[in-house]
């Protein structure tokens, strides 16, 4: 029987790159053995995810996700809850890319991103749940992780990384502390923190050495809380980070690995939690991680051996 592959693309996305490609990205996924169509993200609510879900029930093999991390996590949003998920392919076309980064995709290039399925190589991977969301990069809350809502659209598109940035030193000096109430696993924090997060891979916002042990299948999310909201010392942690993340260890974070998180504000103020670079919601939020949930077409010759604890799909 034929496989089939749908290409579900945000038409807006990078410069409106994969639309120009979209004939060439085609005839790489029908080179690959599937017969390849295409849906293209309209501006209705959960355009993506509705269509992700579409064409798993309609029996696809291959999801290919085309876009910035918002669309990518719309399809994931659509093929995660289903008992039966096809396949999934990433083509980034967005600002940051986190997820792309992770697994070595190209990131500026949508026909050099498609052409990785050629390798024939992918790996069963982790998905994470927030409430009823699934996200497969980041968790983060607090007055940095606003940013994301913080930088207009067109800027984006306009400026890419730059405008995150610019906003970023606009919102480091005005970042005001939370009271959380955190359980992980085995342990808990009550206290002050300026941000949480719990990540999935080691990519964070275009910075690789966030989460320097991350691995992709181990059922286990790297949970940061950033304690202090002093300057100085969220200046000092950032230093860290880019000297090889000898922050794990800095007495204003509290750096483990847990699989059930659960995050409450201590005095019911509002915190706003980012799901992928997009708002998903407020806490109270419980987050679980469901190990090697989703099979991912990824550049493996060129992630490092130990990112992944299981072995490869051929």
């Amino acid at each position: 029987m034929t496989k089939r592959a749908r290409i579900i693309y945000n038409p807006t996305s990078g410069r409106e790159a994969i639309r120009r490609d979209l004939v060439d990205i085609l005839a790489v996924y029908e080179k690959a053995g599937y017969e390849t169509s295409a849906f293209a993200t309209t501006a209705e609510a959960k355009s993506a995810e509705n269509e992700a879900r579409r064409a798993s029930l309609a029996g696809f093999d291959l999801l290919i996700a085309a876009g910035g991390d918002g669309t990518i996590n719309e399809v994931v949003n659509g093929i995660a809850p289903l008992t039966k998920r096809p396949k999934l392919a990433i083509i980034p076309a967005g600002t940051t890319n986190d997820y792309a980064r992770a697994l070595r995709i190209p990131r500026n290039e949508p026909l050099e991103a498609a052409k990785v399925v050629l390798q024939g190589q992918s790996a069963l991977m982790d998905v994470g749940k927030a409430n009823d969301t699934y996200f497969i990069n980041i968790a983060a809350g607090g007055s940095l992780s606003e940013l994301t809502y913080s930088v207009p659209s067109k800027l984006k598109t306009m400026y890419g990384y730059l405008a995150y940035v610019v906003k970023g030193a606009e919102l480091i000096t005005r970042v005001k502390p939370m009271n959380l109430h955190v359980k992980f696993d085995e342990g808990e924090y009550h206290g002050t923190a300026s941000m949480f997060f719990l990540a999935l891979t080691n990519s964070v916002g275009g910075f690789e050495s966030i989460v320097p042990d991350a691995k992709l299948d181990d059922g286990k999310f790297t949970v940061l809380i950033v304690k202090t909201t002093k300057l100085p010392d969220i200046m000092a942690l950032m230093t860290e980070i880019i000297n090889g993340g000898r922050h794990v260890d800095d007495p204003n974070l509290i750096y483990v690995k847990a699989s059930h998180v659960e995050v409450t504000s201590a005095n019911d103020e509002q915190v706003m939690v980012n799901l992928d670079g997009e708002y998903g919601g407020d806490a109270p939020m419980v987050f679980d991680n469901f190990q090697k949930h989703l099979e991912i077409i990824a550049n493996l010759d060129e992630m490092d051996d130990d990112i992944l604890i299981g072995s490869p799909i051929d």
